[in-house]
């Protein structure tokens, strides 16, 4: 019993080393406005955005979505360039957007539709990021935003999302602040990071 116990805590550790240093990407910029009850006002400034549009329920989006934009920074382009994997990935529902950010994937989505996008390095401006060779990948600048956001732990599904969404919309409700569009995810680590690693977050522009 005892090696087990010493097993499993070896593997704990290893496993949550392994977690941290993954997670060192480059992430979204933002500058924190103010802090609320339950979530955090937030201002993205501009920026650029792999992204792509792909069909099916949600967890079959995601993860297509993400093989393809995955395919171009990792040297699917005209210069076969390499670009650096940022955080996090988000998705949102409705009408496709333009939208940029520092460290996500973003999805947003519309129906069955799925807008899929990857934020670029800060140091790229559309002049200088290479170009996609697969037709299926755009790059796109968003405009500067003002978001509400609520974060949370552990892993992410369906059902916990649009119970986090809920949360976030209500605490908006109750200190009537006025929203613009419907809430998107944000998920900043790779799947196989630890769960009490794990950063998610339910976001919504706001007015």
């Amino acid at each position: 019993m005892k090696i087990f116990f010493i097993a499993l805590v070896a593997i704990m550790v290893v496993w949550t080393l392994w977690g941290y240093f993954s997670s060192r990407v480059e992430q979204a910029r933002y500058t924190v406005v103010k802090k609320a009850n339950g979530y955090e006002v937030r201002d993205y400034p501009a920026h650029i955005v792999a992204q792509t549009t792909v069909m099916g329920p949600y967890q079959d989006a995601l993860n297509q979505g993400f093989r393809i934009i995955a395919g171009y920074i990792f040297g699917g382009n005209k210069q076969k360039q390499s670009i650096a994997m940022t955080a996090p990935v988000t998705e949102q529902k409705g009408v496709p957007q333009k939208i940029a950010m520092t460290a996500p994937v973003t999805a947003t989505v519309a129906g069955d539709s799925h807008v899929i996008s990857f934020v670029m390095p800060a140091q790229y401006s559309l002049e200088t990021l290479p170009v996609p060779d697969d037709s299926r990948v755009s790059l796109v600048m968003v405009t500067d935003k003002k978001m509400a956001v609520l974060r949370f732990s552990w892993w992410r599904s369906d059902a916990r999302i649009k119970q986090k969404e809920v949360e976030l919309l209500a605490a908006l409700a109750h200190d009537d602040v006025e929203t613009a569009g419907d809430p998107s995810y944000a998920g900043y680590n790779a799947p196989w990071t630890p769960p009490w690693m794990m950063r998610n977050e339910v976001m919504v522009e706001i007015k």
